[in-house]
């Protein structure tokens, strides 16, 4: 399935300048942890934060996986209701619900023109692999946030699996072994952390290297967040504020 068409691509320039202009500057720290190859990069969603941040900060040639019906008029609302907002207070539903309509314009504008890949988790992922393999072949990285909805620690929710066979994918195509790079996004340190890359054993079968490169990863992103000063961590599920974790209990 082709990418949809861009809408009102004019306008995408003076909001990405908006978003520049409000969202706090991200230093980037780790850059030269990337490896010279095409990698994936692999981060905490941080809600917003880490699309936001990446499009804006990350460097080099990138592009981010995000999730498609936010690129699609006809599923935009839906989606962002359930992903974003199903868990605010009953009695706030009625305004995000009106509110997942109001963004629809918005949503497709922006996720069809900026540097995305639109994701989904059904048959058209096939499309999202093929377009992923493509940018890699390009020599552009690709930056993937794949925690779900089931809690691994205070940092971070545990990851979806099946991204790690875009590696097996690129092996049998460019008979080259992909890396994957941990990346830590830290909204209120105003800060991303680039870490070292781990490599895909095309020898190996293809569970274990989900299970082993994700482990790595969700271990590699957690130790980063404990070793900086301690700071409120900006979860994947959008619960309230005050109930976002810190990074650590002591305050060290």
């Amino acid at each position: 399935m082709s990418k949809p068409q861009k809408y009102a691509p004019w306008l995408y320039p003076p909001i990405k300048a908006l978003v520049r202009l409000f969202y706090p500057k991200i230093t980037v720290y780790g850059e030269e942890n990337l490896p010279q190859e095409p990698c994936l990069v692999v981060g905490n969603h941080s809600q917003m934060n880490g699309p936001i941040a990446c499009e804006l900060y990350f460097p080099g040639k990138h592009y981010t996986w995000c999730a498609g019906q936010m690129m699609r008029k006809e599923e935009v609302a839906e989606y962002a209701f359930q992903d974003f907002w199903s868990q605010k207070p009953k009695w706030t539903q009625p305004f995000y619900k009106f509110l997942s309509h109001i963004i629809v314009p918005f949503s497709v504008c922006i996720f069809n023109n900026a540097n995305t890949i639109g994701v989904y988790r059904d048959s058209r992922i096939i499309s999202s692999f093929k377009t992923t393999l493509k940018r890699l072949s390009e020599g552009a990285n690709v930056v993937v946030f794949p925690e779900h909805n089931t809690p691994y620690n205070t940092i971070l929710s545990e990851f979806e699996t099946r991204f790690v066979d875009i590696a097996q994918l690129y092996h049998k195509r460019q008979g080259k072994t992909l890396p994957f790079v941990p990346l830590y996004i830290a909204p209120n340190l105003k800060s991303m952390y680039i870490g070292k890359p781990i490599y895909f054993n095309p020898d190996a079968p293809i569970e274990e290297e989900r299970q082993r490169i994700c482990r790595f990863l969700m271990e590699e992103i957690t130790a980063q967040a404990v070793s900086l000063p301690r700071h409120i961590v900006v979860p994947y599920r959008n619960i309230p504020k005050k109930h976002y974790p810190w990074n650590r209990e002591d305050s060290l």
